[in-house]
């Protein structure tokens, strides 16, 4: 007969889990993204293009000639719904700031929440997890699904909390709107929800008793009131029955492994790797039971997600990089999972010290590496400054290849152009089945869409990218009144026909005015002197054009 395990000793109180101190870990966590005007992460910016078309006058040119933009359900509104209110109280850009400093900042709070409610107190291990508040997912800038993902683990918390102190009816009744919420914010949050929950359901069924089978059933009787959302689902994907959903890419181990690696990918390569192995390390201790022990509800809860993140491909329902985006928070629910064998409160001080050293460590890095890329950005946005609002802007943006751990995260950086002079601007995404906005703007047809803008070297460039310069030498005059290249080196500038510059910046980066009226095309003017031997590590189709003087 199955006997329930008896209850794990409390962790010792100290500093670590006073409530002044957790607060200021709290508050902590949003230094970094304080000074930077923009938040440096890679689509933010492409992000902030789609919300400046959303808030924009029905009857302006932004919505008539250049973009459409219909509100319907989506599960994966978060931000572009929170972004109305916002921007109405505070403007575009420091109202989307504003929701971004707290997504990191609900993550803090999530993380030593659910630590004392499975707990009984905050033990000094779950100060470990911090960092991952910061996990790559968010420095790409998947903004609607870390804006859910944030909510959820608060949402979790609160699940713990109502079932420890026996609200069962008033948990049922509160998480039937919040499951909808979150589904409507990002499905992804609403999963890793239900996933949780129904982890601390059966293991609450096991120590109450219940054999296994009877565990299994008896959690997933306990978690009906988060079923509702399959029917917005449902909903979801028949309403796009026209629209081309792919699926695929699954079971790429070395892929998942590197995903995991880099789940606090940010600037040192070297320290962001061992930091993550000094998390795996902790947890391979807590499930020996050297030093450590795991607590089992959330052990299973991580146990259930690390399941899916196998389970997951790399491109779900249009979304890339699906699996990629659970990463951190398999290892986060993992590492508050653990705290110290002994009650020791010497020890638990020490280990506290230790754990907030590195998370410190670990926010004054953050702080210094976006506040470098903030500086880089403000440099090339100076172009702004010669672009008429209104306009239509072609750009092309030069980058490394991805497998550089840290990029300049300009990927986006163009769509800034929208924000700032409402103009048109090529490099919007424009999924059907996965994005309210799409491109009407019919002269730019081939020059429109992600990924037209990125500029990657010849072994790591995407399929529809454009090349440069045969992107520009083909370029449709008559569709564009600009072309910018951002961060473009000085010794890969290039002057065009039609094309006059008219911004070059410091760092890098030039912005030329299209001369309408005497030519159509670029591809119709030969360049005035021959092709030069091809740079396949650079420029694949060669310097067309004399470089700028």
């Amino acid at each position: 007969m199955f006997r329930p395990s008896l209850p794990a000793p409390m962790p010792p109180r100290g500093w670590w889990n006073s409530r002044w101190f957790c607060v200021l870990l709290v508050l902590a966590t949003t230094i970094p993204l304080l000074a930077p005007s923009i938040p440096p992460f890679t689509d933010l910016p492409g992000h902030m293009g789609r919300y400046r078309v959303e808030l924009a006058d029905p009857a302006s040119p932004l919505r008539t000639l250049y973009y459409d933009f219909q509100w319907r359900f989506l599960a994966n509104l978060g931000v572009d719904l929170a972004i109305v209110p916002m921007a109405g109280l505070f403007g575009l850009e420091l109202g989307l700031k504003l929701i971004v400093i707290a997504i990191p900042a609900m993550i803090a709070f999530a993380i030593l929440w659910i630590a004392r409610e499975a707990h009984g107190r905050v033990p000094p291990t779950a100060l470990f997890a911090l960092p991952l508040a910061y996990g790559f997912p968010l420095i790409w800038g998947f903004l609607n699904f870390s804006f859910s993902m944030a909510l959820a683990l608060n949402a979790f918390a609160l699940w713990l909390r109502l079932g420890r102190i026996g609200r069962f009816r008033l948990r049922a009744a509160l998480f039937l709107p919040i499951g909808l919420l979150l589904t409507v914010a990002h499905v992804f949050g609403w999963a890793a929800l239900c996933l949780l929950c129904y982890a601390a359901e059966v293991v609450r069924a096991r120590d109450d008793g219940r054999g296994f089978l009877a565990s299994l059933v008896r959690g997933g009787i306990a978690c009906l009131a988060l079923a509702p959302p399959l029917l917005l689902l449902l909903l979801w994907r028949s309403g796009d029955g026209n629209a081309k959903v792919v699926t695929g890419d699954f079971f790429f181990w070395r892929a998942k492994y590197v995903y995991i690696v880099s789940a606090l990918r940010t600037h040192w390569m070297a320290y962001d790797i061992a930091a993550i192995y000094l998390l795996w390390g902790l947890i391979a201790f807590g499930l020996a039971g050297v030093w450590l022990r795991m607590n089992r509800t959330l052990g299973i809860a991580s146990l259930m997600l690390m399941i899916a993140y196998a389970l997951l491909p790399r491109v779900l329902l249009n979304s890339a990089y699906a699996d990629m985006r659970l990463a951190p928070y398999v290892m986060m629910v993992a590492v508050i999972a653990l705290t110290l064998r002994s009650s020791a409160r010497r020890q638990a001080a020490v280990v506290a010290l230790i754990a907030t050293a590195l998370f410190g460590a670990r926010l004054y890095m953050l702080t210094s590496s976006f506040a470098a890329h903030d500086r880089a950005n403000r440099a090339q946005l100076a172009a702004l400054d010669h672009i008429r609002p209104g306009s239509r802007v072609f750009v092309e943006v030069a980058l490394q290849c991805l497998g550089r751990w840290e990029t300049t995260r300009m990927d986006h950086l163009g769509s800034m152009a929208i924000v700032r002079r409402s103009a048109f601007v090529n490099g919007q995404w424009a999924d059907p089945g996965a994005q309210l906005l799409s491109i009407r703007y019919a002269p730019a047809k081939g020059y429109a869409e992600d990924p037209t803008q990125i500029l990657r070297p010849y072994g790591c460039r995407a399929a529809k990218a454009k090349t440069y310069p045969k992107g520009l030498n083909e370029l449709p005059h008559d569709a564009f009144d600009y072309v910018w290249l951002i961060d473009m080196d000085r010794k890969k500038m290039n002057s065009f026909p039609g094309l006059t510059p008219i911004w070059i910046g410091k760092s890098g980066g030039i912005l030329y005015r299209v001369e309408h009226g005497s030519h159509s095309s670029l591809a119709e003017h030969p360049p005035a002197v021959e092709r030069e031997q091809q740079d396949r590590g650079n420029a694949p189709d060669g310097h067309l054009n004399r470089p700028v003087g």
